[in-house]
Protein backbone atom coordinates (compact mmCIF):
# COMPACT_ATOMS: atom_id res chain seq x y z
CA UNK A 1 0.00 0.00 0.00
CA UNK A 2 0.78 3.70 -1.02
CA UNK A 3 -0.86 6.41 0.54
CA UNK A 4 -0.05 9.92 -0.34
CA UNK A 5 -1.33 13.04 1.25
CA UNK A 6 -3.02 15.70 -0.87
CA UNK A 7 -4.28 17.68 1.63
CA UNK A 8 -3.27 18.98 5.19
CA UNK A 9 -3.40 21.96 7.22
CA UNK A 10 0.41 21.57 7.15
CA UNK A 11 3.00 21.67 4.11
CA UNK A 12 6.81 20.89 3.96
CA UNK A 13 9.35 23.38 4.30
CA UNK A 14 10.99 23.88 0.34
CA UNK A 15 8.09 21.50 -1.10
CA UNK A 16 5.92 24.12 -2.66
CA UNK A 17 2.27 22.41 -2.26
CA UNK A 18 -1.23 23.65 -1.16
CA UNK A 19 -2.46 22.90 2.40
CA UNK A 20 -5.94 23.94 3.97
CA UNK A 21 -7.37 23.12 7.01
CA UNK A 22 -8.96 19.58 5.55
CA UNK A 23 -7.61 16.58 4.59
CA UNK A 24 -7.51 13.59 2.08
CA UNK A 25 -5.35 11.03 1.10
CA UNK A 26 -4.66 9.24 -2.22
CA UNK A 27 -4.05 5.46 -1.76
CA UNK A 28 -2.91 2.51 -4.00
CA UNK A 29 -3.52 -1.05 -2.99
CA UNK A 30 -2.60 -4.05 -5.43
CA UNK A 31 -3.95 -2.20 -8.34
CA UNK A 32 -6.61 -0.22 -6.84
CA UNK A 33 -6.78 3.57 -6.41
CA UNK A 34 -8.90 5.31 -4.11
CA UNK A 35 -9.52 8.16 -1.96
CA UNK A 36 -10.29 8.96 1.69
CA UNK A 37 -11.92 12.29 1.97
CA UNK A 38 -11.65 14.94 -1.00
CA UNK A 39 -10.88 18.38 1.85
CA UNK A 40 -12.20 21.59 2.19
CA UNK A 41 -12.23 22.58 -2.25
CA UNK A 42 -10.66 21.84 -5.36
CA UNK A 43 -7.21 21.99 -3.87
CA UNK A 44 -6.76 18.21 -3.51
CA UNK A 45 -6.87 17.98 -7.97
CA UNK A 46 -4.30 20.95 -8.15
CA UNK A 47 -1.93 19.09 -5.76
CA UNK A 48 -2.89 15.95 -6.97
CA UNK A 49 -2.05 17.26 -10.47
CA UNK A 50 1.54 18.53 -8.84
CA UNK A 51 1.99 15.18 -6.89
CA UNK A 52 1.50 13.46 -10.57
CA UNK A 53 -1.25 11.54 -9.18
CA UNK A 54 -3.74 10.38 -11.27
CA UNK A 55 -7.28 11.03 -10.11
CA UNK A 56 -8.95 9.55 -13.05
CA UNK A 57 -7.33 5.87 -11.80
CA UNK A 58 -9.86 6.18 -8.37
CA UNK A 59 -12.43 3.71 -8.28
CA UNK A 60 -13.31 4.57 -5.22
CA UNK A 61 -13.98 7.50 -2.28
CA UNK A 62 -14.49 6.63 1.35
CA UNK A 63 -15.62 9.16 3.11
CA UNK A 64 -14.79 9.73 7.17
CA UNK A 65 -17.82 11.98 7.88
CA UNK A 66 -20.20 14.83 7.07
CA UNK A 67 -18.06 17.87 7.48
CA UNK A 68 -16.98 19.68 4.52
CA UNK A 69 -13.39 19.86 5.11
CA UNK A 70 -13.43 16.15 4.01
CA UNK A 71 -16.46 16.69 1.71
CA UNK A 72 -16.32 19.70 0.29
CA UNK A 73 -14.15 18.58 -2.80
CA UNK A 74 -17.10 16.03 -3.95
CA UNK A 75 -18.48 19.03 -5.33
CA UNK A 76 -15.42 19.91 -7.63
CA UNK A 77 -15.37 16.65 -8.86
CA UNK A 78 -19.05 16.76 -9.39
CA UNK A 79 -18.89 20.53 -11.51
CA UNK A 80 -15.97 17.75 -13.65
CA UNK A 81 -18.63 15.25 -14.16
CA UNK A 82 -15.80 12.90 -12.82
CA UNK A 83 -17.56 10.64 -10.30
CA UNK A 84 -19.08 9.11 -13.27
CA UNK A 85 -18.29 4.91 -12.68
CA UNK A 86 -16.90 5.30 -9.11
CA UNK A 87 -18.13 4.47 -5.70
CA UNK A 88 -18.60 6.88 -2.94
CA UNK A 89 -18.99 4.96 0.85
CA UNK A 90 -19.88 6.43 3.82
CA UNK A 91 -22.14 5.99 6.74
CA UNK A 92 -25.83 6.74 5.70
CA UNK A 93 -25.56 9.77 8.11
CA UNK A 94 -22.66 11.34 6.35
CA UNK A 95 -24.92 13.41 3.98
CA UNK A 96 -27.18 14.77 5.77
CA UNK A 97 -27.42 18.59 6.38
CA UNK A 98 -25.36 19.74 10.00
CA UNK A 99 -25.43 23.49 10.84
CA UNK A 100 -22.89 24.89 13.90
CA UNK A 101 -23.61 28.06 14.49
CA UNK A 102 -26.54 28.77 11.99
CA UNK A 103 -23.82 28.09 9.62
CA UNK A 104 -23.92 24.82 7.31
CA UNK A 105 -20.83 22.49 8.11
CA UNK A 106 -22.12 19.44 6.41
CA UNK A 107 -21.75 17.93 2.65
CA UNK A 108 -22.19 20.12 -0.37
CA UNK A 109 -24.20 17.34 -2.03
CA UNK A 110 -26.86 15.18 -0.50
CA UNK A 111 -27.21 11.66 -0.99
CA UNK A 112 -29.92 11.77 -3.67
CA UNK A 113 -27.48 14.19 -5.59
CA UNK A 114 -24.75 11.60 -5.09
CA UNK A 115 -27.08 8.73 -6.20
CA UNK A 116 -27.80 10.24 -9.89
CA UNK A 117 -23.57 10.49 -10.79
CA UNK A 118 -21.98 7.72 -9.02
CA UNK A 119 -22.08 4.67 -7.10
CA UNK A 120 -23.16 5.38 -3.29
CA UNK A 121 -22.86 3.17 -1.29
CA UNK A 122 -24.56 3.65 2.64
CA UNK A 123 -23.18 1.05 4.71
CA UNK A 124 -22.89 1.26 8.84
CA UNK A 125 -21.57 -2.85 8.56
CA UNK A 126 -17.88 -2.45 7.21
CA UNK A 127 -17.03 -3.06 3.64
CA UNK A 128 -14.15 -4.23 1.75
CA UNK A 129 -12.36 -2.04 -0.82
CA UNK A 130 -9.50 -3.17 -1.89
CA UNK A 131 -7.43 -6.85 -0.95
CA UNK A 132 -6.38 -5.12 2.05
CA UNK A 133 -8.42 -2.35 2.72
CA UNK A 134 -11.75 -1.96 4.58
CA UNK A 135 -13.79 0.46 5.16
CA UNK A 136 -15.00 0.35 8.96
CA UNK A 137 -18.42 1.36 9.01
CA UNK A 138 -19.99 2.51 12.50
CA UNK A 139 -17.69 2.75 15.22
CA UNK A 140 -19.16 1.73 18.41
CA UNK A 141 -17.82 3.02 22.13
CA UNK A 142 -15.39 0.58 23.47
CA UNK A 143 -13.74 3.18 25.89
CA UNK A 144 -15.37 4.90 28.54
CA UNK A 145 -12.48 7.93 28.34
CA UNK A 146 -13.95 8.72 24.26
CA UNK A 147 -17.10 10.24 25.42
CA UNK A 148 -18.47 11.80 21.50
CA UNK A 149 -18.59 15.69 21.86
CA UNK A 150 -21.77 17.32 19.78
CA UNK A 151 -20.84 19.59 16.80
CA UNK A 152 -23.33 21.42 15.63
CA UNK A 153 -26.96 19.90 15.23
CA UNK A 154 -29.17 18.32 12.29
CA UNK A 155 -33.00 18.00 11.79
CA UNK A 156 -34.87 15.00 11.94
CA UNK A 157 -38.45 14.19 11.97
CA UNK A 158 -38.84 14.47 15.65
CA UNK A 159 -37.22 17.99 15.76
CA UNK A 160 -33.71 19.19 16.36
CA UNK A 161 -30.86 16.99 17.48
CA UNK A 162 -27.38 17.51 18.45
CA UNK A 163 -25.00 16.01 16.12
CA UNK A 164 -22.35 13.74 17.80
CA UNK A 165 -21.08 12.77 14.53
CA UNK A 166 -22.27 9.18 14.58
CA UNK A 167 -21.36 8.68 11.05
CA UNK A 168 -17.46 9.16 12.02
CA UNK A 169 -15.29 6.65 10.41
CA UNK A 170 -11.97 5.35 8.77
CA UNK A 171 -10.23 2.81 6.86
CA UNK A 172 -8.07 -0.27 7.79
CA UNK A 173 -5.15 -1.81 5.92
CA UNK A 174 -3.96 -4.90 6.91
CA UNK A 175 -0.61 -5.64 6.45
CA UNK A 176 -0.63 -8.98 7.10
CA UNK A 177 2.57 -8.20 9.96
CA UNK A 178 -0.72 -5.80 11.62
CA UNK A 179 -3.07 -3.33 10.90
CA UNK A 180 -2.29 0.58 9.98
CA UNK A 181 -5.10 3.09 10.39
CA UNK A 182 -6.19 5.72 8.22
CA UNK A 183 -8.36 8.20 9.72
CA UNK A 184 -9.99 11.52 9.01
CA UNK A 185 -11.41 13.17 12.19
CA UNK A 186 -11.90 10.26 14.81
CA UNK A 187 -14.62 12.08 16.10
CA UNK A 188 -15.37 8.83 17.44
CA UNK A 189 -12.44 8.40 19.22
CA UNK A 190 -9.23 7.02 18.07
CA UNK A 191 -8.59 4.45 20.66
CA UNK A 192 -12.35 3.29 19.33
CA UNK A 193 -11.20 3.09 16.21
CA UNK A 194 -8.67 1.00 16.64
CA UNK A 195 -10.60 -1.61 18.50
CA UNK A 196 -13.21 -2.00 15.82
CA UNK A 197 -11.02 -2.19 13.10
CA UNK A 198 -9.08 -5.00 15.37
CA UNK A 199 -12.69 -6.62 15.60
CA UNK A 200 -13.64 -5.97 11.95
CA UNK A 201 -10.47 -7.08 10.69
CA UNK A 202 -9.34 -10.06 13.42
CA UNK A 203 -6.03 -8.66 14.01
CA UNK A 204 -4.84 -7.56 17.21
CA UNK A 205 -1.75 -6.63 16.34
CA UNK A 206 -1.75 -2.47 15.50
CA UNK A 207 1.57 -0.65 13.57
CA UNK A 208 -0.02 2.57 13.88
CA UNK A 209 -1.70 5.26 12.45
CA UNK A 210 -2.34 7.89 10.12
CA UNK A 211 -5.14 10.55 9.69
CA UNK A 212 -6.55 12.90 12.83
CA UNK A 213 -7.27 12.46 16.49
CA UNK A 214 -9.12 15.09 17.38
CA UNK A 215 -6.80 15.80 20.51
CA UNK A 216 -6.27 19.09 21.69
CA UNK A 217 -5.39 19.50 25.41
CA UNK A 218 -3.17 18.23 27.42
CA UNK A 219 -5.56 15.99 29.47
CA UNK A 220 -6.36 12.80 30.95
CA UNK A 221 -8.16 11.96 27.48
CA UNK A 222 -5.09 12.26 25.80
CA UNK A 223 -2.94 10.75 28.91
CA UNK A 224 -5.28 7.60 28.23
CA UNK A 225 -4.75 7.74 24.92
CA UNK A 226 -1.00 7.60 24.93
CA UNK A 227 -1.29 4.52 27.38
CA UNK A 228 -3.35 2.59 25.05
CA UNK A 229 -1.32 3.27 22.02
CA UNK A 230 1.76 2.08 24.63
CA UNK A 231 -0.39 -0.82 26.11
CA UNK A 232 -0.98 -1.79 21.63
CA UNK A 233 2.76 -1.57 20.82
CA UNK A 234 1.93 1.52 18.04
CA UNK A 235 5.07 2.25 16.81
CA UNK A 236 4.41 4.15 13.43
CA UNK A 237 2.17 7.37 14.58
CA UNK A 238 1.60 10.25 12.08
CA UNK A 239 -0.81 12.42 13.73
CA UNK A 240 -2.12 15.61 11.79
CA UNK A 241 -5.00 17.50 10.75
CA UNK A 242 -7.10 17.74 13.75
CA UNK A 243 -4.16 17.72 16.25
CA UNK A 244 -2.80 20.63 17.99
CA UNK A 245 0.82 21.11 18.40
CA UNK A 246 0.47 20.72 22.08
CA UNK A 247 -1.02 17.36 21.73
CA UNK A 248 1.43 15.98 19.33
CA UNK A 249 4.19 17.12 21.69
CA UNK A 250 3.07 15.59 24.88
CA UNK A 251 2.55 12.08 22.54
CA UNK A 252 5.96 12.38 21.04
CA UNK A 253 7.24 12.63 24.70
CA UNK A 254 6.21 9.26 24.87
CA UNK A 255 6.25 7.75 20.90
CA UNK A 256 7.98 9.44 18.58
CA UNK A 257 5.76 10.84 15.64
CA UNK A 258 6.33 11.42 12.24
CA UNK A 259 5.82 14.99 10.66
CA UNK A 260 3.08 14.90 7.74
CA UNK A 261 2.69 17.82 5.16
CA UNK A 262 1.32 17.91 1.58
CA UNK A 263 2.92 15.15 -0.59
CA UNK A 264 4.57 12.94 2.03
CA UNK A 265 4.20 9.23 0.85
CA UNK A 266 4.36 6.44 2.84
CA UNK A 267 4.35 2.56 2.16
CA UNK A 268 3.41 -0.43 3.55
CA UNK A 269 4.58 -3.73 1.65
CA UNK A 270 2.03 -6.77 2.60
CA UNK A 271 3.38 -9.87 3.97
Amino acid sequence: MKLTVLVDNNTFIDRYYYGEPALCFFIEDNGTSLLLDTGYSGLFIKNARDLNVDLDSVTAIAISHSHNDHTGGLAYLAAQNSLGGKKVIAHPDAFKSTLYDGEEIGSPLTAEQLQDICNLILSKESVKISDNITFLGEIPSYNDFETREAIGTYAAPDGIHPDFVIDDTALAYNSGNGLFIITGCSHSGICNIIEHAKKVCNEHRVIGVIGGFHLFDVSLRLKKTIDYFIENRLTELYPCHCVSFAAKAEIHKHIPIFEVGVGLSITFTPN
